[in-house]
């Protein structure tokens, strides 16, 4: 058998599950490293200066920026088809950013802002990779089923999110430094570029027919935008954890040193509950989507309360919205647009929720001083708007079924 012929039948015996699981161990591995220090980020901007809005404005922003930039990335990645590329680019950026972060305290009046900079350059590295790594899964879950494949993936990539506090919190437990946890989160980061180093030994780049420069790319349909829209409105509701974790210690509600705890606690519902309306969505469809807007009106209901069970469970039904939001709701993404756009898709996707998480941070970290009880009734309105929005797309998608079904 030729090399080429070998090389073929090796990459074929990588389709599905094979690929989602290690895509998925990769994930689990930059977790560790992001969400790791995303559990510190509130109090460790805290410690260098930074006010509740400062921190409510940055995080929003880190947000903002890993998923507004995907509306250049995904759509530079269909036109090249170089998914493996812009992954690996995106990884590596914040396996160097996250670890850097710990020289801020050595940078005197200048640590706050390196701090926030580092954050800034984290989330972008993420916006790097993501339209690329969920065009690589998705073709790779066709066969297995895309609820299931990215709930599985979700699941992995959350373990990765819940020992990444865990490891955070030993580690200030044991030197007493914030930068000492973050330094550490070096290791899981070189690690994880070796396995993609690895992958990319069996696994491609998916089929991908070339567009010309400047050529127009086909249309996203209509039931896409409304979706969208629908997300981005959630997403405002979706506070950072930044803002949460601030209210929490603020609040005298747990110390400091537990925070990374309680974001771990969160990071586990949200693997459950990414695995569970992932199965759910290939049995049911979409409608298992519609539970997630009314699980985020109630979120700042129970965080924002000065009762310390009350807010926690508050945060565990974040972490599990979350974890539906970034999981099961690409999946409906996949099954709304043509396969060559997979990626502008979740760009375009992403850039509303890039707008929706820079308002929803400002606004959590503005009101959380000014008006709580405002803040609260702002999200439950929009998550009721949402929801409306949410049936229409999945209603529309049914008689669209219904009629391609009878002319058949």
């Amino acid at each position: 058998m030729s090399d080429l012929a070998q090389q073929a039948g090796d990459r074929r015996s990588w389709a599905g599950w094979r690929t989602v699981v290690w895509l998925g161990v990769v994930s689990l591995l930059v977790d560790l490293v992001y969400e790791g220090a995303r559990s510190i980020t509130g109090p460790f901007l805290a410690s260098l200066g930074a006010s509740a809005l400062t921190v409510g404005l940055v995080t929003g922003a880190g947000e903002a920026a890993a998923l507004g930039f995907r509306v250049f990335s995904g759509p530079a990645a269909d036109r090249s088809g170089r998914y493996w590329w812009w992954m690996v680019t995106g990884y590596a950026m914040t396996a160097v950013c996250v670890p850097l972060m710990a020289l801020a305290p050595a940078l005197g009046g200048a640590g706050l802002a390196f701090g926030c900079a580092m954050v800034l350059l984290e989330r972008t590295g993420k916006a790097v990779r993501s339209p690329a790594k969920s065009v690589l899964l998705a073709v790779a879950a066709t066969d297995v089923g895309r609820g299931r494949g990215f709930g599985v993936h979700k699941a992995l990539d959350q373990t990765g999110a819940f020992l990444g506090p865990l490891l955070v919190a030993a580690v200030v437990a044991v030197t007493t430094y914030q930068w000492a946890g973050l330094l550490v989160l070096a290791i899981p980061g070189a690690v994880a570029l070796g396995v993609l180093a690895w992958m990319h030994r069996h696994v491609g780049d998916p089929k991908h027919e070339h567009v010309a420069a400047g050529a127009p790319l086909e249309a996203l349909p209509r039931s896409f935008y409304v979706f969208a829209v629908s997300c981005s409105l959630i997403t405002v509701g979706l506070m950072t954890f930044g803002v949460i974790s601030f209210h929490l210690v603020h609040e005298q509600l747990v110390a400091a040193a537990v925070v990374p705890l309680v974001y771990a606690a969160a990071m586990g519902a949200e693997a459950l509950a990414s695995l569970g309306t992932g199965f759910a969505y290939d049995r049911v469809g979409g409608s298992t989507l519609v539970i997630l807007p009314v699980i985020v009106a109630a979120v700042p209901l129970l965080v924002f309360t000065d009762t310390a069970w009350v807010a926690i469970t508050g945060v565990l039904l974040w972490g599990a919205a979350t974890g539906v939001q970034d999981s099961t709701v690409k999946a409906l993404v996949a099954d709304l647009v043509p396969r060559a756009r997979l990626a502008t898709a979740y760009g375009a996707f992403a850039a509303f929720q890039a707008v929706a998480a820079l308002v929803g941070g400002g606004l959590a970290g503005l009101l959380y001083d000014v008006h709580r009880g405002l803040l609260v009734a702002v999200i439950g309105v929009a998550q009721g708007v949402a929801l409306v929005l949410l049936v229409a797309v999945l209603v529309q998608r049914r008689r669209g079924r219904g009629e391609r079904r009878g002319q058949g």
